[in-house]
């Protein structure tokens, strides 16, 4: 068990009334990310508390207004999900910069340049990221933040979603071994030629091209056809 000194605070305010609670660093990290599914061995104190440095306790009665209970595990887990959780500069540092990879990966797979058409590099999104002085939430959600941060981007860095068909021809050597990914794209049309030849047709975001090209490449060593189906 953490000691008090070593512990962190989890803070929630509602109705003009603050609440603080003592919790383990390393066990809240693990909850929050998901590796932990359970909440044993996080709470520090067993207590709720108006001003923690100070030991002021909260009132019962404002506790069992706000929270419609008094169970600590019911509040604890209450405070972790709604609440704000002070983590440690590192831990924070490190799911920042975890959440940011993220966000990165989704801009690279699914947003385009409209003026080249082509998706953004990495190096470019980062440096526009840096730039526009982006605020990640560490433990929110990587899609759920894009809409936000593409509008605070585009100034910078003009982006735009777009989905693409592209018509796929297979040959019958390679068919079945490709199937699996294209249907993992999205497989709108769907043809089996006498041969075992199969054509297709995927929907994906435009800024996924290199990605499809690059797999389908390398899964029929080159033998494969191509383009994009004008809608």
């Amino acid at each position: 068990m953490t000691s008090l000194d070593k512990a962190i605070l989890a803070t929630y305010d509602r109705d003009g009334k603050h609440f603080e609670i003592y919790i383990d660093p390393d066990g809240t990290y693990a909850f929050l990310d998901g590796s932990k599914k359970d909440l044993k061995n996080i709470l520090v104190a067993d207590e709720i508390y108006a001003d923690a440095k100070k030991g002021e306790r909260a009132k019962a009665t404002d506790v069992e207004k706000v929270f419609g209970t008094q169970d600590m595990m019911q509040i604890l887990e209450f405070m972790l999900r709604k609440g704000e959780v002070q983590l440690t500069t590192e831990q924070r540092r490190k799911k920042i910069a975890e959440k940011r990879k993220q966000i990165i990966a989704i801009l690279l797979r699914e947003a385009i340049d409209p003026r080249t058409k082509a998706p953004h590099t990495q190096i470019r999104l980062e440096n526009a990221i840096e730039q526009a002085r982006i605020h990640v939430e560490p433990f929110k959600d990587a899609r759920e933040q894009i809409d936000d941060i593409v509008k605070t981007l585009r100034p910078i860095l003009p982006m735009k979603f777009e989905k693409i068909k592209i018509a796929v021809k297979v040959p019958a050597a390679f068919s079945h071994k490709c199937y699996g990914n294209l249907k993992n794209y999205g497989i709108k049309k769907e043809q089996w030629t006498k041969e075992g030849d199969l054509i297709v047709v995927i929907e994906i975001f435009a800024g996924m091209q290199g990605e499809v090209y690059d797999k389908l490449n390398k899964m029929t060593n080159g033998d494969i056809e191509t383009r994009i189906v004008e809608n």
